[in-house]
């Protein structure tokens, strides 16, 4: 077997992704099941969770409703393939090849286009900087975490780092993407 069945009933092969197979309520699902930091963390945490963060600091700084879509559906791709720790995944190049092929069908499919560099580097630097915080309010060990070698960046959000159920959360990722899909089709993204 080659593919997975997706919680909509998509047979999805994550090696060769079709955009048309790819639905944000796949993602939503399965990104509100999966636990940050391979669940090394004090309490149950989303990826879903993190994502949403991710899109509330974006729109807090003022970025477009593209940028706001790119921070929501940046470990898109963990829907399908889920992830590896950083450690490891610098070792697996094939991975991250696979990863990004996938990740950039899914940007294709939500954006148009996959980012551009200077999109990229701004999901990338609020993926940074609320990691960084959810480590800080999540981990128990936090003198041993490297994301605590840098100082805790000021948000320009109030993220919650609560265990929300699932469900809550799974809704709430749905209802961002809906919300930042209408403003983006008013303001022109």
């Amino acid at each position: 077997m080659h593919h997975i069945v997706t919680h909509m009933g998509q047979c999805f092969t994550p090696l060769e992704p079709e955009i048309d197979k790819i639905l944000i309520e796949d993602i939503a699902h399965s990104l509100s099941l999966l636990c940050r930091a391979n669940g090394h963390i004090d309490r149950f945490y989303s990826i879903a969770q993190h994502s949403i963060s991710c899109v509330y600091e974006a729109k807090a700084r003022g970025y477009s409703a593209r940028v706001q879509l790119a921070c929501l559906i940046h470990d898109g791709s963990e829907a399908y393939i889920s992830d590896i720790t950083r450690p490891v995944k610098m070792y697996l190049p094939e991975y991250k090849i696979i990863e990004k092929r996938l990740q950039d069908t899914i940007y294709t499919k939500y954006l148009g286009v996959p980012l551009t560099e200077d999109e990229f580097l701004v999901v990338d630097e609020i993926d940074g900087n609320i990691l960084i915080c959810e480590f800080h309010a999540l981990s128990r060990n936090r003198e041993l975490v490297g994301a605590y070698k840098t100082p805790i960046p000021v948000l320009k959000s109030s993220p919650s780092f609560e265990t929300r159920p699932t469900e809550e959360v799974e809704t709430e990722f749905l209802k961002v993407y809906y919300g930042v899909m209408h403003a983006g089709i008013i303001q022109g993204r």
